[in-house]
């Protein structure tokens, strides 16, 4: 259990994710969110895990000067990649119907970087889930686009909706990773640090 181990301390998740809000939650401890709004986008010559460590490691750069010692920082990015490209977050229909069809019939890797940060140690960490898509035809593929809309989403899809019952073939890894925290490695890093401090 973490709750008694987090004494006078508390935990933050610099979020907007309603989905890492949730996970978060199911650990059964006490914590608050803050969120900004910032660039997220990474160095050109990062690829795979490293752009999204990169990415959780600057969200939390971003709160530092503004965190408490008592404070116990958790951010994270979630990244889509299919061989060396990345899909994010799609701008409109077309957009999200483009990465549904690039990705059907096929696997990819849903990668998460978190951070766990205090005002004087850091460890940034990254979990990624392989994931193979059913081959759903075109009309299916709209069919969840316009019913569920996840333009919030990175690679267009939410594994917890519709298309997670129905269009997810096989999954290798942590099934909340792909749902943007992987709360299982999360909760033993923070156990960790507890214990240690």
């Amino acid at each position: 259990m973490l709750a008694p181990l987090l004494h006078s301390r508390k935990i933050i998740l610099a979020s907007k994710s309603p989905r890492r809000k949730q996970l978060l939650a199911g650990l059964d401890i006490p914590f608050e969110t803050r969120a900004k709004d910032l660039d997220e986008t990474w160095p050109e010559n990062l690829k795979g895990e490293a752009i999204a460590e990169y990415l959780a490691k600057m969200k939390a750069e971003a709160f530092l000067p503004e965190l408490k010692p008592d404070e116990i920082l958790i951010t994270a990015d979630t990244i889509v990649r299919l061989g060396d490209t990345i899909l994010n977050k799609p701008a409109d229909e077309a957009e999200a119907l483009s990465m549904h069809q690039q990705l059907r019939g096929k696997t990819h890797v849903v990668t998460t970087g978190v951070g766990i940060t205090t005002t004087n140690k850091q460890l940034i960490f990254s979990s990624s889930t392989e994931v193979e898509f059913h081959h759903l035809n075109d009309e299916e593929l709209l069919y969840y686009i316009r019913t569920c809309s996840p333009f919030d989403k990175a690679g267009a899809y939410g594994i917890q909706e519709w298309f997670g019952y129905v269009g997810i073939k096989h999954i290798r890894g942590d099934f909340f990773n792909v749902m943007g925290l992987p709360v299982n490695q999360l909760y033993f890093e923070l156990k960790k640090l507890l214990t240690l401090d």
